[in-house]
């Protein structure tokens, strides 16, 4: 009876452990965003060059919110824009009050792209994150 329990721990472990590898490999191409009190809760997201990733973008405050990722040009235009919803452009999102959207976005260079809310105020409230792409590997 005792090598089979032993052959059942060892199968538990070896279980266990190909779930933490998978689980980790799942959270590079998915992350959560989630925006509460008319802030991103996550600040920094780091994600690997060339791989589609899929932002979830759960607002859990009762107003509507954007996600807007780019350079310093894109949300300099975003600041100024006249858009009231964005739905097309996968790195431009409109987030009802209470709701999910998802999106996803291929990140072909390395860098540091910045996401803000651009609705008026949130920027200056502190609505704002980042995302970090690095090079495969690194």
């Amino acid at each position: 009876m005792r090598p089979l329990l032993g052959l059942l721990t060892l199968a538990a472990a070896i279980a266990l452990f190909g779930a933490a590898c998978t689980s980790g490999s799942a959270n590079a191409t998915n992350q959560t965003i989630a925006i509460r009190y008319s802030l991103f809760e996550t600040g920094l997201v780091t994600v690997p060059r060339g791989v589609p990733i899929t932002f979830t973008l759960q607002n859990d405050d009762p107003i509507e919110h954007e996600w807007i990722i780019g350079n310093a040009d894109v949300h300099e235009s975003h600041r100024t824009g006249t858009e009231p919803v964005h739905s097309e452009i996968p790195s431009e999102v409109t987030i009802p009050a209470l709701s999910t959207r998802q999106t996803t976005i291929t990140f072909d260079q390395p860098g540091e792209y910045a996401f803000i809310c651009h609705l008026p105020g949130h920027e200056a409230y502190g609505m704002v994150g980042a995302v970090q792409v690095v090079a495969s590997g690194s």
